[in-house]
């Protein structure tokens, strides 16, 4: 089955034992306090740039979730597709991070790929990609031994059904799961070729208060198909 190893440790984020905790029990000390959220939070949404500029921004909501949920699989959606892309997924072994393996739900990932066409990525066969591969140290950290299953999914209609899947057949074999999905929103600045808005504090502003938050309402109204028509005209 193998154990695929971490492409991105020691750049993005520390590749030592020792420093990834102490990164993270630095993000832990300065956390935002958790909204009152109850029993049975299912996920969330998290950022992939590198920890140094969004590390406390992920952690932090992935603690959130473990105030309210003790998963048996944490249930991982990123990658940078577009509408013509595969499905992606690993379907057995396990991930490593700096902190330890992480297993794959095969029995999930099994019921999955026998629904839908994916691209099997394993061990030794995958693309490097930052968006799941920076959130499992943090899964680690606070859900030592919990099992993940990665998934990548363009943003098309059809999509939705595959979440939908997900939460009925982990359901259907009695697994409690967590969902987070890994995503960056506006990527503005000369190095992307965008600044409609200019720079300085007025560009700022626009991405935050008007181009990021048309999506966050979305998010927060759940509302899976005005998200898809938003994040394709950006």
């Amino acid at each position: 089955m193998g154990i695929r190893k971490p492409d991105f440790a020691g750049s993005w984020y520390p590749g030592r034992e020792d420093d990834c905790r102490e990164a993270i029990e630095d993000y832990s000390n300065v956390c935002v306090k958790c909204p009152p959220i109850g029993e049975g939070v299912l996920g969330g949404i998290v950022p992939h740039a590198g920890w140094f500029y969004s590390g406390r921004v992920a952690f932090n909501v992935i603690k959130c979730i473990k105030e309210g949920s003790s998963p048996d699989i944490f249930v991982i959606f990123g990658r940078h597709l577009y509408p013509g892309s595969d499905n992606f997924i690993m379907r057995e072994g396990s991930w490593a991070t700096p902190l330890g393996e992480l297993e794959i739900a095969g029995d999930l990932a099994e019921r999955l790929t026998s629904e839908f066409k994916f691209m099997v990525e394993t061990s030794s066969r995958h693309e490097q990609d930052n968006t799941i591969e920076l959130q499992l140290p943090f899964i680690k950290y606070l859900f030592p031994d919990v099992k993940i299953l990665p998934l990548g999914v363009p943003p098309v209609v059809n999509s939705i059904r595959i979440g939908e899947r997900v939460a009925e057949i982990a359901g259907e074999i009695g697994y409690k799961i967590a969902v987070i999905g890994s995503t960056d929103l506006t990527h503005y600045g000369y190095n992307y070729g965008y600044t409609p808005k200019g720079t300085g504090k007025a560009a700022v502003d626009w991405v935050k208060n008007e181009n990021d938050k048309k999506m966050v309402d979305l998010m927060l109204a759940m509302e899976p198909e005005k998200i898809i028509t938003e994040s394709l005209m950006n």
